[in-house]
């Protein structure tokens, strides 16, 4: 009869995919097919997740940007047009941080929105006030 060649590393692989399926409910941490299965369809679900996030705070950001424009009397599609004329070229994510975390620079960056919009000349150096800065 021919030897099996393979038993250790066989035993290797599936102790290995089912120590990944470990926290799995029902079978699917101890059956090495059904265990097999849900690690496959969790690395899909994570792969999905990936993409979600980025749209979720891409999301998250723009709301952030909306409700700091609109305290200043813009819209978001109007303040990031005005951004375009003005030739900011600051994205959503520092725009959003700047919103929450520094609302007077925000106010300032929205002026010039505005002023670009309005047509009238945007000042490059603007300053904030404040001590300290």
């Amino acid at each position: 009869m021919a030897r099996a060649s393979r038993s250790i590393h066989a035993r290797k692989k599936r102790r290995k995919l089912l120590k990944e399926a470990r926290g799995y409910r029902g079978t699917k941490h101890t059956s090495y097919k059904r265990a097999k299965e849900q690690v496959w369809k969790s690395g899909v679900y994570a792969y999905v997740g990936r993409k979600q996030k980025k749209r979720d705070f891409r999301a998250l950001w723009i709301q952030r940007i909306n409700a700091a424009a609109r305290r200043h009397g813009l819209s978001y599609s109007r303040f990031v047009h005005g951004l375009r004329l003005a030739g900011f070229d600051l994205d959503r994510k520092v725009l959003a941080d700047l919103a929450v975390s520094e609302p007077e620079a925000f106010g300032a960056v929205a002026a010039q929105a505005k002023n670009a919009l309005e047509g009238r000349p945007v000042e490059r150096r603007v300053e904030l006030g404040g001590a300290g800065r």
